[in-house]
């Protein structure tokens, strides 16, 4: 099985606002709650998301990547 390299960055962007920041994702963990540094609005994940970089970021975290490589989903 071909596996996909693992990304570390990803580019929230705030719902509210629409500020974006590159941030580097954990490999070991999901974020559940992310900070707006423009507008400080708590980013939680959507209902059915692990964490905010699934919901808001332009990457799915390391876990979610990791399980797309072997076709399964993490939620």
């Amino acid at each position: 099985m071909d596996m996909k390299k693992i990304i570390l960055q990803s580019t929230l962007t705030c719902p509210a606002c629409n500020h974006a920041k590159s941030e580097t994702m954990s490999t070991d963990s999901c974020s559940w709650f992310y900070e707006c540094e423009n507008c400080k609005l708590i980013l939680k994940p959507k209902k059915g998301d692990c964490c905010v970089y699934c919901s808001y970021g332009s990457i799915p975290c390391p876990p979610v990547q990791e399980l797309e490589s072997y076709g399964r989903n993490c939620c």
